[in-house]
C-alpha cells in the first residue's frame, strides 16, 4: 500500500500569502521603528556636538576644568556644574537607596496583606508626582525646616578650626548642595521602592519557602535568596535611579541656590548642568553663552550615558557569574 500525502486546502493558500504579506509588513515596521530611534540619537548627539563646539574651541579644556561662570565678561566654566551634578546625584543615592530597599522588603515579605496594596499604590503615586511640585514643597516647607533644625544647629555645634566647621560652612537658609541631595533622594526613593519590589515579586515562591523549610529566618531568606536573585535586576534599577537623578532639573534648581562654583561644604549653593541651562538658556543672546549651554548639555549627556553603559557593563557581569 501506498500513502500519498493531502494536498493542501485551496483556501489555506490566499490565506498563508496574506499572513507572509503582513508579517513581512510588521518586519518592515519594527525595523523602521528602531532606525528612527539610533537616527533621533544620533541627530541628537550631532545638534550638541555643533551647537557647542564654539565654546569648546574657544575654551578648549578649560571649559571643563574651570568653574568661572561669568556672562558679562563671556567666561565660562562647567566645572562647577559638573561637580555639583555628581555631588547631589551620589547623596542623593547614597540616601535613598537603603529606604528604597528597605521599603520594598517590607512590602513584599514583612507587610500585612490588607496594607500591602495600599502602601505600594501610595508608592507608585509618589514616582509619580511632578518634579516642579516637590522644588516648590522643597523651597517653601523643606527649606524653612531644614535650616531651623538642622542647619543651624549643626552650625552652632561646629568647633573653629575643625573638619565639622569646613563642611558645614554656608548661609542659614535651607538651600545648598545637601538639601538639594535630599530633596532629589526623595524623588528617586518611590521610583526605586517600586522598581525593586517588582523585582522582589519575580522570584518564585517555591524559593523562598525552600529556605524557610531548611530553619532560616526572614533576614538570611532576604540576605541569601531574595538578594541574590534579583541582583542583576537591582543594579540596574539603582543606575536608573542615579540617571534620573543627574538629569533633574526644576526641584534642583527651586533648592540648590543656583551659585557658581566649586560647593566648599554641603551647606554652601551650588548649581547644576540641569539648573544652570535652565536658569540662563532664555536669556542667553550672545553665541558664545548659548554654545556654553549646549556644550554643557552634551556633557550632561556624555555622564548620562557613561552610568547608563556602565550599568551594562555591571548587569553583564552579574549575569556571567
Amino acid at each position: 500500500m501506498t500513502s500519498a500525502t493531502p494536498a493542501p486546502l485551496a483556501a489555506d493558500a490566499p490565506r498563508s500569502a496574506r499572513g507572509t504579506g503582513l508579517d513581512r509588513a510588521f518586519e518592515a515596521i519594527c525595523f523602521g521603528a528602531a532606525t528612527f530611534l539610533l537616527v533621533a540619537l544620533g541627530g541628537l548627539i550631532v545638534s550638541l556636538a555643533v551647537g557647542g563646539w564654539p565654546a569648546f574651541a574657544h575654551f578648549g579644556l578649560g571649559f571643563l576644568t574651570s568653574a568661572e561662570w561669568d556672562p558679562v565678561q563671556e567666561i565660562y566654566g562647567a566645572a562647577g556644574a559638573v561637580a555639583g551634578t555628581l555631588i547631589t546625584a551620589s547623596l542623593a543615592l547614597l540616601f535613598a537607596l537603603p529606604l528604597a530597599l528597605g521599603v520594598a522588603i517590607f512590602l513584599v515579605e514583612l507587610c500585612p496583606a490588607p496594607l500591602r496594596r495600599p502602601i505600594g499604590t501610595a508608592v507608585e503615586l509618589l514616582a509619580g508626582i511632578p518634579s516642579i511640585v516637590y522644588g516648590m514643597w522643597g523651597l517653601f516647607v523643606f527649606a524653612p525646616w531644614f535650616a531651623k533644625h538642622i542647619q543651624v544647629p549643626l552650625m552652632m555645634s561646629a568647633k573653629p578650626g575643625t573638619i565639622w566647621e569646613a563642611i558645614t560652612t554656608g548661609v542659614p537658609n535651607g538651600s545648598g548642595i545637601l538639601s538639594a541631595s535630599l530633596i532629589l533622594a526623595i524623588m528617586i526613593l518611590p521610583f526605586m521602592a517600586a522598581t525593586l519590589r517588582e523585582l522582589f515579586l519575580t522570584i518564585p515562591p517555591q524559593v523562598r519557602e525552600s529556605a524557610y523549610g531548611l530553619g532560616s529566618t526572614t533576614f538570611e531568606v532576604i540576605r541569601k535568596v531574595s538578594l541574590p536573585y534579583v541582583r542583576t535586576g537591582a543594579i540596574g534599577a539603582v543606575m536608573l535611579g542615579l540617571g534620573r537623578a543627574l538629569g533633574e532639573t526644576m526641584a534642583v534648581t527651586f533648592i540648590i541656590g543656583n551659585a557658581h562654583g566649586f560647593p566648599n561644604s554641603l551647606f554652601a549653593s551650588g548649581s547644576t548642568i540641569a539648573s544652570t541651562i535652565a536658569n540662563e538658556f532664555a536669556e542667553a543672546t550672545g553665541v558664545l553663552h548659548t554654545s556654553s549651554l549646549i556644550a554643557l548639555g552634551l556633557v550632561l549627556f556624555i555622564i548620562t550615558f557613561t552610568v547608563l553603559a556602565l550599568a551594562r557593563v555591571l548587569i553583564g557581569r552579574q549575569a556571567n557569574l
